[in-house]
């Protein structure tokens, strides 16, 4: 990728829509656009105020293209902070094709996915963790992960980042003096001193480390698989969950043969709910397949929600699936309440904790809400939801702050043991620099190709 061209992509999603949105980003924005674009006052484009809508025609010579809406953002108060030219068209697929390729046609290349972020990144406006955060909003499935992503892209992940750079740096100057001029009369760091700095970090990197599991969630959402043998009402739970009859509900065990998936929003927590054909044995071949699928959606499932029907007493087939909850997250739902209950609590909580056990009627819609609080407290695990929106999201970021968090740790065992300050210099100059993998300070040119070819092409 070259930093210095001129580059252009459609910004909008393609097909038919009100309008299409053409960008164009570098030095020869302003010229490029002045060369296709005629406004209805005749003015030049550079003689209107900047960042108004501009309205006029984009023409070929003496054709005229499209009618269009054209803004000058002269950098570096742009999204990429260079000279930025938004073009605003009737959102057909032929016009936005034909104005791009106009654009092209003058020396401009077509934007890489990702590259006006990445120069936006590049050229200082923004940092990595808010450049990654920008892709989260887009792809945000709840409110809460929209919220999330937006304090992250306001920058309050980098703002932590820093503080702890901060801390880690003032730890590093002081080891500097201590080794430097060891033999002059300044005062040494002590290891009491250095163990206290060291035991901070440590307790605020952790404190951070522990919200990337809901924050995984929250960006990814929840693969969430229902289970239980035929007709105990798995397919009822999934349409009252929805709040529409997505599947197929019948008295005929053996209904559901193949896998359904949606996506719900449960107290702002996106959930992937897979509804599984009923396990049991059968020879019929179809549903088989459909008990096959439905096996290794619990093994691969974030979450597994059981369904028994309170009506009947526990079965093999109930037993075999219990056992494989057992190194699960896992809820087992009780369904049919309203009828006779003959099922065995007490040898279900061999298998789950009580807490996990739910009476619900999916056909009466009773006991959902009580499902919905026990999801919430899972992911949450009741603490990390009130604290903020600070919250680790990007499996890139968990990774790096582990890496920090076990060289906080060995800071720590070199100070126990009153190893020589160079040691110990190693070790936070290490924190330091997995802490600025985090918003990009240490980052690898080629890591990030791989973060920004994630990206749409037009952002």
């Amino acid at each position: 990728m070259f930093i210095d061209d001129t580059i252009a992509a459609i910004a909008t999603a393609p097909g038919e829509g009100g309008i299409g949105i053409i960008r164009i980003s570098g030095e020869r924005s302003l010229e490029v656009a002045q060369d296709i674009f005629k406004s209805m006052s005749n003015k030049l484009i550079k003689d209107y105020r900047q960042r108004t809508l501009i309205y006029g025609n984009i023409v070929d010579n003496d054709t005229v293209i499209d009618e269009v809406l054209l803004a000058y953002m002269k950098g570096p108060n742009s999204y990429t902070a260079e000279d930025v030219i938004e073009i605003n068209c009737h959102g057909g697929f032929i016009s936005v094709k034909k104005i791009l390729e106009l654009i092209l046609s003058k020396d401009v290349r077509l934007a890489d996915a990702g590259e006006f972020t990445k120069r936006a990144f590049l050229n200082g406006r923004i940092d990595l963790s808010q450049a990654e955060a920008i892709i989260d909003v887009i792809k945000a499935k709840t409110d809460t992960a929209h919220e999330v992503a937006q304090s992250q892209l306001e920058g309050s992940l980098s703002k932590k980042i820093r503080e702890l750079r901060e801390n880690v740096t003032e730890v590093l100057a002081h080891l500097t003096v201590s080794i430097d001029f060891s033999e002059e009369d300044v005062e040494e760091i002590t290891y009491k001193t250095l163990k206290d700095k060291a035991e901070d970090l440590k307790t605020e990197i952790k404190k951070l480390y522990d919200t990337a599991e809901s924050g995984k969630i929250l960006r990814d959402g929840l693969k969430t698989v229902i289970v239980g043998k035929p007709n105990v009402g798995k397919s009822s739970l999934l349409n009252s969950i929805l709040g529409e009859n997505r599947a197929i509900v019948t008295d005929i065990a053996g209904t559901t043969r193949d896998v359904i998936e949606e996506f719900v929003n449960i107290k702002g927590i996106p959930l992937k709910i897979v509804d599984t054909a009923g396990i049991r044995e059968t020879e019929d071949i179809v549903e088989k397949i459909g008990v096959e699928k439905s096996k290794e959606s619990i093994s691969s499932a974030d979450l597994v929600i059981m369904v028994l029907d309170a009506s009947r007493k526990l079965s093999e087939e109930d037993i075999e699936i219990l056992e494989n909850l057992k190194s699960k997250k896992s809820i087992v739902l009780l369904n049919k309440t309203d009828l006779e209950q003959q099922i065995e609590i007490d040898k279900i909580r061999e298998y789950v904790d009580s807490e996990s056990i739910i009476k619900i009627s999916a056909l009466k819609h009773e006991g959902i809400e009580e499902l919905h609080d026990r999801i919430e407290s899972m992911v949450y695990k009741g603490s990390v939801k009130h604290s903020s929106n600070l919250m680790i999201t990007n499996s890139r970021h968990k990774d790096a702050l582990l890496k920090a968090y076990e060289s906080i740790n060995d800071a720590i065992n070199a100070i126990d043991q009153n190893m020589p300050y160079d040691f110990i210099e190693v070790d936070f100059k290490n924190i330091w620099d997995y802490l600025g993998y985090i918003n990009g300070d240490t980052v690898r040119e080629d890591l990030l190709d791989t973060i920004f070819a994630n990206f749409c092409i037009g952002k």
